[in-house]
């Protein structure tokens, strides 16, 4: 028999212990062997019982779970799945917290706490068995004080129709920031679907527009696809770019889930081969499961430049991995490289 994932449960309500692990102990994969209240406990019972992947609430008493988590990826880095709430707050700090390496988060219903992890099991399991296999980002310097990187050269970028289709999902918050961050403030527009629930989608593009040259903004119905801005699909909404005439822009919808996600990368690189098609770059990064791999297929058919994070610098290599398979990928690349080797071929698209 396959060796079970291994996980302890911190958080600080007595009811979300019990329902988290009763929830987790269904699956043959998974073996809760403890829990604990607080993080003092929390770091006792890992050196006790030396757990695969922890689940950390981000809001407990004696340590706020940011502090905890920044001290244990410096002591004992290992995979930490953050349980959140779906307030402003509750997304801001989950956005810090994976800045400081944790791999993933599932939200916290506001009530009725059972039935709202029960609806979300599927997922939280998901998550958990992608946490004991990803590659844990190597963050000793970059928590501390992070640099603001030099920006790449934005020289002889021309207006162009060409148009930067990016799909992400677990790990992709800190492989976008890597990527938008070093881009010229004159890059082509780029459109953006990450996995991630409502409210946070928001918080997310702001954070990302305080840091980058560039606009960055979660998108509206109907915005329009500009150089120098990113739109960032909002969560619980499909992203699909539309042309009329020489102007793109995009539409939201919500339609049924793809792949199990909306948004869904599958959706919006579709979108991109059909209006875009030769005029168009499409990147996969990061993330569990298939979605985009059939879409990212149809955009090099139709005539696209198609990237693939590599496997080393991604924290799970799901979407990437499937992609080229599915033989939709042109290059793979290192998450590092990835904006020079984007802009040569702008460049180069444009003659210059």
């Amino acid at each position: 028999m396959a060796k079970r994932i291994r996980v302890l449960v911190v958080d600080d309500s007595a009811l979300m212990r019990q329902v988290l692990t009763h929830l987790l102990s269904h699956d043959h994969e998974i073996e809760v062997v403890g829990s604990a209240s607080d993080p003092y406990s929390a770091r006792d019972k890992i050196k006790e019982l030396n757990p695969d992947v922890l689940t950390l609430d981000v809001e407990m008493p004696k340590m706020d779970g940011l502090t905890f988590l920044e001290k244990l990826m410096r002591a004992r880095p290992m995979p930490v799945v953050m349980v959140s709430s779906l307030t402003e707050a509750g997304c801001q700090t989950t956005l810090r917290a994976l800045e400081l390496g944790a791999v993933d988060f599932c939200t916290k219903p506001k009530v009725d706490v059972r039935y709202g992890m029960e609806a979300q099991a599927d997922q939280l399991i998901r998550k958990i068995k992608a946490a004991a296999l990803a590659n844990l980002p190597r963050r000793s310097r970059s928590v501390a004080s992070p640099a603001r990187p030099a920006v790449l050269s934005g020289a002889m970028i021309k207006t162009t129709d060409i148009v930067i289709a990016i799909g992400a999902s677990t790990g992709g918050t800190e492989a976008l920031k890597e990527v938008l961050e070093v881009l010229p403030s004159n890059v082509p527009p780029i459109i953006v679907t990450q996995h991630m629930p409502e409210k946070f989608t928001r918080t997310f593009a702001d954070r990302l527009n305080q840091l980058c040259r560039i606009v960055v903004k979660e998108a509206q119905e109907g915005d329009s696809v500009i150089a120098g801005q990113a739109l960032i699909a909002p969560g619980n909404y499909h992203m699909e770019l539309r042309r009329n005439g020489a102007r793109y822009y995009v539409t939201l919808t919500q339609e049924p889930p793809v792949n199990r996600h909306r948004p869904s990368v599958d959706v919006m690189f579709h979108s991109v081969a059909k209006y875009a098609g030769a005029n168009s770059v499409g990147i996969i990064l990061t993330g569990m499961g298939n979605d985009g791999a059939a879409g990212m297929l149809a955009m090099k058919q139709a005539g696209a430049y198609t990237l693939a994070q590599d496997e080393a610098s991604c924290v799970v290599f799901g979407m990437p991995k499937e992609a080229i398979k599915a033989g939709g990928v042109d290059k793979i690349v290192p998450l590092a490289d990835l904006p020079s080797i984007l802009l040569a071929h702008v460049r180069s698209h444009n003659g210059s």
